[in-house]
């Protein structure tokens, strides 16, 4: 009955912990302003579909859950965010726990809580937050599926309950393809593991996950394959720089992600998981070096984004965890947890009053600073123009998705893409589409010269009957001007449009 208890009362601290974390992470959610990524996949909330040019719908299905129960806010946009690293943290514990016991339990809910990487990162509405919430279910449900008698019937409803998981972070993100990788070199390579494969429950597993993910391949059927040719060229494709610099790049924002200390002791206890010989700690050793690995390879032809290898460090903190360790390796837990923890307060607290010596410009927790005031500076010019209806927007997805949502109506706006990346708004009625001859356009361009006609505007003033330039707004954090653009408003629209350039 004692253990009983204690067993409880190590698990409930460590609920607690986790809860506390995500509650923290509210706060804050509420607090920040929305950085354009953000605003961008609120636009897609405003229109469901099956897939996007970018990534596969589940943020867009969050948020609109969210704004739908706290309307358009940065609380309504990110609280499903927050529930979903909630969800991870919750299924991280769990599996240390079943690994390794209640230390361990207490250990990834202190490990989770002080990485950078889950305290920054589970704040923001991006696809990572169903992502690392898809994977961690996946490999709780794995744990459960390798635990039972090969074949039996609860191995197969645990191998269900990894195949719907998967298949939710399929629909979250694609890199998600590296979980299922990694799962099957593991049990080609561990004898152990082998025996699965002999078993209904692995082909059980993929045919729901690929079930799940179908309406997603059927978008991008019907749209040119757009969505997966442009994540494999911004993945895979060719870039500039040396390998090495790419390299050093990928590694240090691993550091800053999930602070130096914890990095090393995670690799470290990869590594020795690989060795202990345990089917289920080999299984987690080869998710983690999967993922980790292909993205160390694929820097070498282009640049990796620090948030990509985050799947790997779920299984990596589940190790961290259950590593037993000496005296000495604990006192290296403690300080790396510590370090973690200063990185997160440093995060937090910068992104409200800064304390880095570092510009608004290139600091990354100023980036949705400054959106508010161009958007009402927009407004007020063009409520300037009542003769005719006026609309808004700017050449990239950032000024349209920053400026709809923050004007208080939401209208529809428009990026303009004629010197942009393609991006989901190519997929959108554009302006010509929605548009009257007479009506007005108020457009948004960052300052890129002191040439004060843009070759945007060059471009589209023969449809207008007038472009007037309207001044610059300067997107301030503080007193700290961060960025600026320039206004314009295009009047009396005649008709027509730049010849457009290939759908994507």
């Amino acid at each position: 009955m004692t253990t009983g208890r204690r067993r409880e009362s190590a698990l409930g601290y460590a609920v607690a912990l986790i809860t506390i974390a995500a509650v923290v992470r509210l706060i804050f959610a509420t607090i920040i302003t929305l950085p354009p990524d953000e605003t961008y996949y609120w636009e897609w909330s405003r229109h469901l579909a099956a897939g996007y040019f970018d990534h596969p719908p589940a943020i867009a299905l969050l948020i609109r859950a969210g704004t739908r129960l706290f309307g358009v806010s940065p609380l309504g946009v990110r609280i499903g965010s927050v529930a979903a690293g909630w969800l991870a943290a919750l299924c991280l514990v769990l599996l240390a726990r079943r690994i390794a016991g209640d230390r361990a339990a207490c250990v990834a809910a202190v490990a989770i809580t002080c990485l950078p990487l889950a305290a920054a990162g589970l704040i923001l509405a991006t696809p990572d937050a169903p992502l690392l919430c898809a994977v961690a279910l996946t490999l709780l449900a794995l744990d459960h599926a390798l635990a039972c008698p090969v074949g039996s019937r609860h191995s197969l409803r645990w191998w269900l309950v990894a195949g719907a998981a998967l298949g939710i972070a399929f629909v979250s993100k694609y890199n998600a393809v590296l979980l299922p990788l990694g799962v099957c070199i593991a049990m080609l390579a561990v004898p152990t593991l082998r025996r699965q494969l002999r078993a209904p429950g692995p082909y059980a597993a993929a045919a729901l996950a690929a079930l799940i993910v179908l309406p997603v391949v059927l978008w991008n059927a019907q749209h040119g394959w757009a969505s997966f040719r442009f994540q494999l060229a911004h993945g895979l494709g060719t870039g500039r720089g040396s390998p090495l610099s790419r390299e050093a790049s990928l590694i240090g924002g691993q550091l800053a992600l999930v602070s130096p200390i914890l990095f090393v002791l995670m690799a470290v206890a990869v590594v020795r998981a690989v060795r202990t010989g345990e089917p289920r700690r080999q299984m987690l050793a080869s998710v983690a070096a999967t993922v980790f690995v292909f993205f160390c390879i694929s820097a070498w032809r282009r640049p990796a984004e620090a948030n990509w290898q985050a799947p790997a460090y779920l299984p990596a903190v589940a190790l961290l965890a259950a590593h037993p360790g000496s005296r000495v390796w604990r006192r290296w837990l403690t300080a790396g947890c510590a370090l973690g923890a200063v990185m997160v307060l440093v995060i937090y607290v910068q992104a409200v009053v800064p304390v880095l010596p570092i510009s608004a410009n290139d600091d990354p927790t100023a980036r949705g600073t400054g959106w508010d005031s161009l958007a009402v500076a927009m407004h007020r010019i063009g409520q300037r123009d009542t003769a005719s209806r006026v609309w808004y927007g700017g050449d990239r997805y950032q000024e349209a998705s920053e400026i709809s949502f923050h004007l208080s109506d939401h209208p529809e706006t428009f990026a303009l893409n004629l010197g942009g990346r393609p991006n989901q708004y190519d997929f959108w009625p554009a302006f010509p589409d929605r548009a009257r001859p007479g009506d007005a356009l108020v457009i948004a361009l960052e300052v890129q010269s002191a040439d004060t006609a843009s070759p945007v505007v060059r471009a589209l003033a023969p449809f207008f009957s007038g472009a007037r330039y309207a001044g610059i707004v300067d997107l301030r954090r503080g007193t700290e001007v961060r960025t600026r653009r320039r206004v314009w408003v295009l009047s009396g629209w005649l008709g027509g449009w730049p010849p457009p350039r290939p759908r994507p």
